[in-house]
């Protein structure tokens, strides 16, 4: 099975419009954060920020597949001493557009810069928001196992008889659990919390994220032969990584020197690329269009 990525150059407002529709499995970026990445992408403030993205997401509902998932990198910046509140109202218009917002992820910055502020800690987290089309969708939660860890041989050793069985919540809130149903078993599933380094390694970009964050969203939400789309490149992480772990990749970019330098790594690694006109054909031929 041939792998391709097909990355362009241009506005994703305008590019987003030239793919199928319903072609994508996987929407995994980080969109320039409001008033942020000023030097790079120009900044746009948090009172316009909503009706900035809008039309972008729009028509990420049109390309993603009704199985398919949107992750959403984004992080609230602080404005005259309070947080700002874009990132909220922005879910809530999302909502209205079509989107279903299914859950909320974080991520742990293990290495932050330390720091010192009058009125907070330093900032180690950020969100990843995963929105849908509909309820149902494609999710691989057993490629993201982990370890069981060494709780489980000391827990799971001597088991009571409310351990047996399922132990309902003593609050009445409708959540239970059945200790003995990990009996034997050597992984469990993750939390919804990510502990990843931030990129140390010179991307030459202003806000490049670690591989390690777009790859366990790929190995959750789809396999291999799928496609996988960033709107807004940058250093073309998520490309690459898609690529590697053989699904196929779709990058946007606004600034010329960025998809420059996407597109000669892409050739330095002799990975077949796609013209715009080859993925459509491609997208008709496989009926999902």
């Amino acid at each position: 099975m041939e792998i391709y990525t097909d990355i362009r150059l241009g506005d994703c407002k305008e590019v987003l419009k030239e793919l199928p529709e319903n072609s994508v499995d996987l929407i995994f970026t980080s969109p320039p954060y409001a008033d942020q990445r000023k030097s790079t992408y120009g900044g746009i403030h948090p009172t316009k920020y909503v009706d900035w993205f809008l039309p972008i997401s729009e028509q990420l509902l049109r390309v993603l597949k009704p199985t398919g998932s949107f992750v959403l990198n984004i992080k609230e910046r602080v404005v005259n001493g309070e947080r700002s509140t874009y990132v909220m109202e922005l879910i809530i218009e999302m909502r209205k557009q079509g989107w279903l917002w299914t859950e909320e992820y974080i991520w742990h910055k293990k290495n932050s810069f330390p720091g010192k502020w009058p009125n907070r800690f330093r900032d180690s987290w950020e969100r990843l928001l995963q929105f849908n089309k509909q309820k149902k969708f494609n999710m691989y939660q057993e490629e993201v196992m982990v370890p069981m860890g060494d709780w489980a041989k000391t827990r799971l050793k001597n088991l009571s008889e409310t351990d047996k069985t399922r132990d309902e919540s003593k609050v009445g809130s409708g959540f239970g659990k059945n200790i003995s149903n990990w009996l034997g078993r050597d992984k469990a599933y993750p939390t919804n919390v990510l502990h990843l380094a931030t990129e140390c390694n010179n991307k030459n970009h202003s806000a490049a994220f670690p591989e390690g964050l777009p790859e366990w969203f790929v190995k959750l939400f789809t396999k291999p032969g799928d496609t996988v789309l960033d709107p807004f490149m940058g250093s073309g992480t998520t490309n690459f990584v898609a690529q590697r772990m053989g699904r196929n990749s779709v990058g946007i970019e606004i600034k010329k020197e960025y998809y420059d330098m996407v597109k000669e790594q892409i050739e330095e690694k002799k990975l077949v690329l796609f013209e715009p006109k080859e993925i459509y054909e491609t997208a008709k031929h496989n009926g999902r269009n």
